[in-house]
Formats: C-alpha cells, sequence, structure tokens
C-alpha cells in the first residue's frame, strides 16, 4: 500500500493469530508488517519477504531521545553506526542493509517519503528530525524487497517504515526526565485529548527537549521538537488524520579521524573549541607554509608564527576550531482513508515538507580580508517539498487488486559560502547560529526534482498458498540552475516504467515458506556536492549526462519461519545482482569540499543467510538473537574512459559492509521490574575501494534496569529507570565514510564510537 503506513495511523493494526495456528493470509504485496499484540519484534508471519518489525514497546526500553534507527540495529542484516549514545548525531549516524549504504535504501513515515536521509538530504530528512522517538509506533525493516508502492526512488537495497502513534481515545498526559554523562538533559511531555466530541474526534501535542554534551570536546546536541496530531475517526466510514511536526536541532561536530590520527593522538582527539588560540595560530602557520611553497625568499604573512605546528599537531587538518550542524525543518499532511463500499477502499495522502540547514566549518583555508587567518564555511540547504500519495484497493473473494500513485515536486537550494571572522582574540561568529552576510559564495544552485511513480499489485490466496505480483514504474527528472560559481546547469533523468516483484507464501500449520523476486532503480540525485552528476564542471556534466545510467538492483530472497508456543524463528537466503554502480571520487579533505567525479563502474556481487529466533521462556523473560552474513564484493575494477586501470576493485569487498554480525539480548518485564542485557557483534569493515584499509570488529554491550513505583504524589505510572550504553567502555571506531571513501591509504573519514555513558529516567503515564 503507498498510503498504508499513513493508514496505520489511523487504524489500529490487526493482530496476528496466535503463535501456534497457521499464519494469517499475508498483507498485499504493498502493505505493512503487522504487528502482533505486545510483542517487542514480530518477524512478518504472512510476508512473502524478509519484514521484521520493532514496536514501541522495544523502544521504550531504550534511553528516551534514542533514534529509533538504533532500536533497529539488532535485527539481521542491519548495520548502524553512531557516534554518540542516542544515535542520532546525523554527522556519524549511519545505517546499511546487506551491504546497500543508506543513499541506496528507502525510508517512510506514515507512508510520506524521508528521502535516503544522508547528512546533505536533498530531498528529506532524517527520522530523529521527522518526529519525537516517544511518538514512533513501530518501525519496520524490509531488508531486501521493499513494498511495490513504497514512496522511494533510492531503495535499491530495502526500505525502512516508520509509523506514528494513533491519538489515545483517553485523555491522558505522558512525561519523562533524564539526565545523565556529560550533562545530558532529555525531556518529553504528551497531552491526548481523547473523544472530544464522542464522535471519534481526538489528538495529541508532544514536546521533546534535548541537550547532551559531548562526550570529549566541547559543544552540545540541541533539540526542541514538537509533534501534533489530530483524527477524526467515522469508524467503518474510514478517517481523516492531519498532522503537524516540527523539529530545529543544532549539533557540534566532533572531529573525523584517521587510523594514523588514532594512534598519534587517541580517540578522545577533537576539535579545538575554547581554544581559539591555537586555532588561529594552526591558520598561521598553514598560510606561512603556502608562502613558503610559493617563494623561498617571500615575507612571511605571520611571521611570529613560524613554520611548525603547535604540537602534538602535524597537519592543518588535525584540528579545526569547531563545527556545527543546525537543521530546521517542517513536515505535515494530511490523510483520507475512505471506503467506497464493503469491496473498494481509498486513500488520499497529501504533505509538505520546508527544511532550512547549514553545515559550518572553521577552516583555515580560506582567510578573512583583513581579519582572522580563519573563515567560517557553509553548507547551506533550503527545501521545499510537496506530494500527494493515493491508493485504491478491490477486494473480489480470494483476489485482492491495488493500484497506486505518487507524485512529488521538490525544490532544493544548496550554496557554498564563506563567512568573516574579526582579527581578534575571541571568535566573532557563534556556529551554532544561522551565518549571516557572507563575504563569499563558491556556489549557490536551484534545483527541481519532479517524481511519477505508479503501481500495481496483485495478491490471490489459495488455501495455503498465496501469489503475490506486480510492478511499478517511475520517472525522475532532475534540473540544475546555477545562481552563482561554475557548477554544472542542465537537466537528467532516470526511467522505468516496469519494475517487477513477484512473490509466494506457502503455510504449513506452524511454519512458512516464503520466495520473492524484486526489481529496482536507484534515481540520480539532485545536489552540489557528494554522488550528484552536477557536482562538477558543466563540461565534466555534459562528458556523463549521455552515458550516465541509473543504478539497478535485482534481488532474489527466500526463507523459512516458524512458531510454536513461546518461540518465533526464521531463516532467510539470498542473492543480489547489482548494476551500474556510481561511484564519487572524493578529492583532498572534506573541509575543502573539492568536486567530486562521478561515474559507473560495475556491479556489485552480494549474497547472504540470515537467522532470527525469539523465545519467550515465561511472560516476563524472552530471549533475542539474530545472525547475519553478508558476502559483497565487487565485480569489476574502476577503469578510466580510454580503459585505463584506475583502481583495481574486483573481487573486493565492499566498504563498510562487514561480513558476519550477531546480536542478541535477554529481557525481564513483568511490568513492575525491568532488566535488559543487549550485545552487539560485528567482524572487521573496509573504508578503502582497495581494502588495504580497514577497522577491526567489536562487540558492544548495553543494558537497562527499571521499577515502576505505580502512584506517587498524584501522578500514575511512574517508573525509574537507568541505562548503561557501551557498558564495558570499549574504545573502536563506529562511523565510517563520514568524508567518503577512497580507492587506497589512509584517509580522515572515521569518527570515535562514545566511551561507557549512563543515563537516570524517570517516567510518568508513559
Amino acid at each position: 500500500m503507498l498510503a498504508g503506513t499513513a493508514m496505520l495511523a489511523a487504524h489500529a493494526a490487526p493482530a496476528l493469530a496466535a503463535p501456534d495456528a497457521p499464519a494469517p493470509a499475508p498483507a498485499d504485496a504493498a502493505g505493512d508488517a503487522p504487528t502482533e499484540g505486545n510483542e517487542v519484534v514480530v518477524l512478518g508471519f504472512g510476508q512473502a519477504r524478509q519484514v521484521q518489525t520493532i514496536t514501541a514497546a522495544d523502544i521504550e526500553r531504550l534511553t528516551p531521545g534514542t533514534s529509533p534507527l538504533k532500536a533497529l540495529e539488532k535485527l539481521p542484516g542491519v548495520n548502524f553506526q553512531a557516534a554518540d549514545a542516542f544515535g542520532a548525531y546525523e554527522w556519524a549516524a549511519r545505517i546499511s542493509l546487506r551491504g546497500f549504504n543508506q543513499n541506496q535504501l528507502g525510508f517512510t513515515l506514515d507512508g510520506i517519503p524521508l528521502g535516503d536521509m544522508s547528512y546533505g538530504n536533498s530531498n528529506g530528512l532524517h527520522i530523529s528530525r521527522a518526529i519525537i522517538s516517544e511518538n514512533v509506533a513501530t518501525s519496520t525493516v524490509a531488508q531486501g524487497a521493499g513494498a511495490l508502492g513504497e514512496a522511494s526512488t533510492s531503495n535499491l537495497g530495502g526500505t525502512l517504515q516508520f509509523t506514528s502513534r494513533r491519538p489515545s481515545d483517553d485523555f491522558g498526559i505522558a512525561a519523562s526526565g533524564t539526565y545523565g554523562s556529560n550533562d545530558t538533559w532529555r525531556g518529553f511531555a504528551r497531552i491526548d485529548s481523547g473523544d472530544l466530541s464522542g464522535n471519534g474526534l481526538k489528538g495529541y501535542l508532544s514536546y521533546g527537549y534535548l541537550q547532551a554534551g559531548k562526550w570529549k570536546g566541547n559543544g552540545v546536541q540541541r533539540q526542541h521538537q514538537v509533534n501534533a496530531k489530530l483524527m477524526q475517526d467515522f469508524g467503518d466510514r474510514g478517517a481523516i488524520t492531519a498532522f503537524f511536526n516540527f523539529s530545529d536541532r543544532r549539533e557540534n561536530d566532533y572531529q573525523d579521524l584517521s587510523l594514523e590520527m588514532i594512534r598519534r593522538l587517541g580517540y578522545d582527539a577533537d576539535n579545538l573549541n575554547p581554544d581559539y588560540a591555537t586555532a588561529l595560530r594552526m591558520g598561521q602557520v598553514y598560510w606561512n607554509q603556502q608562502t613558503r611553497a610559493g617563494s623561498a625568499t617571500a615575507a612571511l604573512p605571520y611571521p611570529t608564527a613560524g613554520l611548525t605546528y603547535p604540537a602534538p599537531y602535524t597537519s592543518v587538518d588535525d584540528a579545526y576550531y569547531d563545527a556545527a550542524g543546525l537543521r530546521r525543518d517542517y513536515l505535515t499532511g494530511i490523510t483520507m482513508d475512505a471506503p467506497v463500499n464493503d469491496a473498494v477502499k481509498l486513500s488520499l495522502t497529501g504533505y509538505y515538507h520546508g527544511n532550512e540547514g547549514q553545515g559550518v566549518w572553521v577552516t583555515p583555508y580560506v582567510r578573512t580580508p583583513g581579519g582572522a587567518p580563519l573563515s567560517i564555511r557553509t553548507t547551506e540547504y533550503g527545501i521545499d517539498r510537496f506530494g500527494s500519495i493515493a491508493r485504491v484497493s478491490v477486494e473480489t473473494g480470494a483476489n485482492h487488486l491495488e493500484l497506486g500513485g505518487w507524485f512529488e515536486a521538490n525544490g532544493f537550494r544548496q550554496a557554498r559560502r564563506f563567512y568573516g571572522l574579526g582579527d581578534q582574540a575571541t571568535p566573532s561568529r557563534k556556529v551554532l547560529s544561522f551565518q549571516r552576510n557572507p563575504l563569499a559564495t563558491q556556489f549557490n544552485v536551484d534545483f527541481q526534482t519532479d517524481t511519477t511513480l505508479y503501481y500495481v499489485s496483485d495478491r490471490l490466496t489459495l488455501g495455503q498458498l498465496t501469489l503475490n505480483g506486480g510492478w511499478k514504474g517511475y520517472q525522475v527528472t532532475n534540473k540544475a540552475t546555477p545562481l552563482a560559481g561554475t557548477l554544472a546547469s542542465g537537466t537528467i533523468d532516470a526511467r522505468d516504467w516496469f519494475l517487477p516483484q513477484v512473490g509466494a507464501v506457502y503455510g504449513m500449520g506452524a511454519a512458512e515458506a516464503f520466495v520473492t523476486y524484486t526489481e529496482n532503480m536507484r534515481a540520480f540525485v539532485s545536489s552540489a556536492t557528494g554522488g550528484s552528476p552536477f557536482a562538477t564542471t558543466q563540461a565534466g556534466f555534459n562528458g556523463i549526462r549521455d552515458r550516465l545510467r541509473p543504478e539497478k538492483s535485482k534481488t532474489v530472497e527466500a526463507g523459512l519461519r516458524y512458531r510454536s508456543g513461546g518461540f518465533q524463528g526464521s531463516l532467510a537466503g539470498y542473492y543480489v545482482d547489482f548494476a551500474n554502480r556510481l561511484l564519487a571520487y572524493t578529492n583532498g579533505s572534506g573541509i575543502q569540499g573539492n568536486p567530486v567525479t562521478l561515474q559507473n563502474v560495475g556491479g556489485v556481487e552480494n549474497y547472504g543467510a540470515e537467522a532470527t529466533a525469539l523465545y519467550k521462556i515465561t511472560p516476563p523473560l524472552s530471549l533475542f538473537a539474530s545472525y547475519s552474513y553478508n558476502h559483497s564484493t565487487y565485480k569489476d575494477d574502476v577503469l578510466a574512459a580510454n580503459g585505463a586501470l584506475v583502481t583495481a576493485t574486483r573481487g573486493k569487498t565492499v566498504v563498510d559492509s562487514p561480513r558476519h554480525m550477531a546480536k542478541g539480548e535477554v529481557v525481564y518485564d513483568d511490568g513492575r521490574f525491568l532488566a535488559r542485557v543487549g550485545a552487539d557483534y560485528m567482524s572487521r569493515r573496509y573504508f578503502t575501494y582497495t581494502n588495504d584499509q580497514s577497522v577491526p570488529g567489536r562487540v558492544l554491550v548495553d543494558a537497562t534496569i527499571g521499577y515502576t513505583i505505580g502512584e506517587l504524589g498524584g501522578l500514575h505510572g511512574v517508573r525509574i529507570e537507568g541505562s548503561a550504553t557501551n557498558l564495558l567502555d570499549k574504545r573502536y571506531v563506529a562511523t565510517i565514510g563520514s568524508n567518503g571513501f577512497t580507492g587506497s591509504g589512509d584517509n580522515q573519514t572515521l569518527l570515535a564510537g562514545a566511551p561507557r555513558q549512563f543515563f537516570v529516567t524517570l517516567r510518568t503515564g508513559l
């Protein structure tokens, strides 16, 4: 269902049959995974695809404010990395599925597209800004074959669907407060109106606040969020649901590291803030070195600074003064779910997303004329996105037919600007403020991206056998219009009107078998940076426009699911043929922001297996475990246009794709006392295409303990919790590829993981 996730917010999710009963008929080919009563993990019974769901009950067991992505990391095939305890620091937050990276996945909230959720997202926003984590009802992962009607043009390797909670029928107030390591404060409050009229009109208003100190260096992650939802439930006649979500997020960055920097400076190396004097000295030495490199006799611009960086630094890139990410978002939409009659149902959704953002870096590479040997460099973002989603389904006996479509018009503005810093002993600008009045503009580009998608799906139930089939098709047209600078202008599109998906589920009492075949395509990106065809000169774009092909994948997956008594388990295997891989070569350090070179460089062979088990030993005590094996290798070497070898990648393992992952969790929750311990193992990961540089495997452990007090001072449902992340205090590299990947050699593209941290939370009404 294209708007199915939006509908899920307006209707209670259907319960699965009892664990020892035969599997129910699967949802339609584009449908959502159902939830099962109070289960925290649902293994997708009845689906023809590998689909698994985490419910709100599981998210509540983590530290409040934790990203929904972090809750998903225990599922098989999911590789999630972050440099902070909450998993919400966007520069470092990365998720991949079966070797496909974040910008090759699809993401939606209540059916509304979130784009590829990359840091410089040109067509959406991160889930940590789209919704407050306490308002997430379910998080569903399709590791390989996403739903046909998913509103995404980037889902080569899987999809993640998030649904928000529906308003309660009863009046209620929920609140929580958290305090923890590094002077972290997190607050949340929500008020539910209950049924205001006795005829199904209800809503809620909620607010979330976070101020988390960095675990190293100086700075904070600060966020204000507001979520509001209003629903008119007409019962059998459908529902109308409207929502408005706001986020203002500002975070100081951590310093990107290389392996050499970690060996020389340690995991705690970070930006220099508040030591502005050393930052000035670093800039002065850099410009002295540049002058001396140009002439052995020229007078140095800063003669007292000399030519040697202050110890322990040996490069201007070892430490910058400061950096930050600023994002302000407005996301709103309305969904109408209207049954036409007993057999025909209609759903319509309209939405809008507005964004203003800046990525801020205090750079030594550009001086302020008449001022400091530094300046502030920004990459600036602006999004105005409008879209509509429609679907109609027809139920005729054993057959379920569905047709749907999605259209989006996205205006995206991106600029690179520099702002002056005064010649003084303290910085004249704050990196956590939006910068105004630039001294120079490197580029300023308007992009227009128009997306049109349709799909047809059919489900036929023949006793124990259910057949699913259908196809989707779409066209994405990207247009760039430079207003300043020398980047390319022009138009390019990606189009395929027939991308099929077929599957089957066969029920065998307590077990079922499933198989699916899917084809997908990833559209080009409208952006002035990263893997975009426009992030180059006009001559460069003209040279690739007619030769560049969109990435495509063909996925086959099959598996078994079984449930009996308190046990649920699944086994799945998959094979993916990934063609037309696009590679954007990054040159220089990230702060320099040099143009990239984009080209098709062949394919990837991807296959693997996944196992999941959930065993409820007693009603309070449960065990969860998952294991995944992934073999992702490049099929081809990277060649120049004349056929000369550029990088020998054939047979090499895909970057940031661990071969083995194993996760486990033990939970005791009797309604009053809660205890949870989880462990996460990941094997070696490479961060160069030739596999000559890597970070080792690691095991991380976290834990939660809680006690429900009950009534306290007129408050009900009062609960106190303590949680610990990285319980064994492992020092490790979390994110790799923060500044992209290179062919070979060490690179300043790593972020250290947070050490052990503790948090205490008081909840009421949740």
